[in-house]
């Protein structure tokens, strides 16, 4: 009863402010993160349970990364294996070794400094992929590159987690333990390719056929919720589980309808996540030190995107393309949230240090979807200086969906649907020689 009253608190807030903020042209998630800071335990006091409101939260993240496997597809992850490998490692590594250095030029220890590190280097999966779903950009070049570089920050936060405890002096790894976990690992990814090829197929080929749309629901989300704690079991992130189950359901013929049944459930849960990390925020606390939070954000800010946009013009992007990646990831991300409470454990960092990262990271966030929907302008911006004529032209790493090849086609049939009868057209067409 408690949890429900607390929801109902939460949503109806939410209600009234995402409302004010469409009548005034502010994206959502701001109206979301707004609703959390004045909701919260240092404000208006109206919610006292964070845990069951983090929980909620956590289902929205979820469903938010299952969604967009679904929208996304194997075959577009392997196009994208380039961008995954070299342009997330080089975002990740180049930004933890520039924070190191700059923390540590200031007098931090280097395990503080290394820590800090890791935590600039993450953006925010769920603000990211949610503006750009919105805004149908998720297969454009600068789309592709994005969730091509947030996959890798996703896949690195778990070495993250588990070298912070060893960094601090409080842990040891041995090789058995590192040689179980890649074991482990790789039989998670020898059972999705089964799951992929033969399992699920068959399995909502069974389900679909009792016609029962309450069954093709559940059977939807038990195995989301299924992957994602497989994941979790081994040692990688619940999201990175779900977008992996997405991934798998966007290989079998039941996609679309799977994302239709989904959409309204992940638009609740994903609302309640930003209104949980509002939550977080002591507002009275910082206003003392604000402009010290509002000049880290600015460098944070700065310093990813220039980092980003000197990675993709390595890897010969268009700058256009590589400005608006960039972007689109300098803010602080959800899993550095994670990553920050291990690290209070570890005693690489105390409380004081907490707020003051919260108020970096949120306001990061807030700014996010300013940033994202301006990055367009602002990139061809960039294209009109003298001096940065010569990086205009480019050659993007994540490779399009070979519209070259539809110049070369001539007298071909599309078929709209891949159905029964789609099926058995295509056959038809194939025995035709079309």
């Amino acid at each position: 009863m408690e949890l429900l009253k607390e929801l109902t608190i939460i949503l109806a807030f939410a209600t009234a402010v995402v409302f004010v903020c469409s009548k005034i042209k502010i994206p959502s998630i701001v109206g979301f993160l707004i609703t959390g800071v004045a909701t919260g335990p240092f404000a208006l006091k109206l919610i006292s349970n964070l845990h069951d409101v983090e929980v909620l939260a956590e289902i929205g993240v979820i469903l938010l990364l299952f969604t967009i496997g679904l929208e996304f597809s194997v075959r577009k992850l392997m196009r994208i294996k380039k961008a995954v490998l070299l342009g997330g490692s080089f975002q990740v590594f180049v930004t933890i070794a520039a924070v190191f250095f700059i923390f540590y030029f200031f007098n931090q220890t280097w395990q503080s400094a290394l820590f800090y590190g890791f935590l600039v280097s993450l953006s925010s999966t769920a603000i990211v992929l949610k503006i750009m779903q919105q805004r149908s950009e998720v297969d454009t070049p600068h789309g592709r590159t994005a969730l091509a570089i947030l996959i890798f920050q996703d896949v690195i936060v778990v070495p993250m987690l588990l070298l912070t405890p060893i960094i601090a002096g409080k842990a040891q790894v041995s090789a058995a333990a590192m040689g179980y976990f890649t074991l482990k690992t790789i039989g998670v990814l020898v059972f999705i390719y089964i799951c992929t090829k033969w399992l699920v197929p068959w399995f909502f080929h069974q389900v679909t056929r009792t016609k029962s749309k309450e069954l093709f629901i559940l059977s939807i989300v038990v195995l989301c919720f299924s992957i994602a704690i497989l994941t979790y079991l081994v040692g990688l992130s619940l999201a990175l589980g779900a977008f992996i189950a997405g991934l798998i359901v966007s290989e079998t013929e039941y996609s679309h309808e799977a994302i239709s049944t989904i959409l309204p459930f992940r638009d609740i849960f994903t609302s309640v996540f930003f209104i949980s990390i509002g939550m977080l925020l002591d507002v009275s606390a910082l206003l003392p030190i604000l402009p010290l939070i509002a000049g880290l954000t600015a460098g944070a800010i700065v310093l990813k995107a220039f980092i980003v946009v000197t990675g993709q013009i390595l890897f010969r992007m268009p700058l256009k393309n590589a400005v608006q990646t960039a972007l689109i990831l300098c803010q602080i991300g959800e899993f550095s949230f994670i990553l920050f409470k291990t690290g209070m454990k570890s005693a690489i960092i105390g409380k004081q240090e907490y707020q003051i990262f919260l108020g970096v990271s949120i306001l990061s966030m807030l700014a996010a979807p300013f940033i994202i929907i301006a990055s367009g302008k602002i990139s061809e911006s960039f294209e009109k200086i003298p001096f940065l004529k010569g990086l205009k032209k480019g050659r993007s790493p994540v490779k399009s969906d070979d519209a070259s090849i539809l110049d070369s086609l001539q007298d071909h049939t599309i078929i709209i649907g891949y159905g029964l009868n789609g099926r058995n057209l295509a056959r038809s067409a194939e025995l035709a020689h079309i």
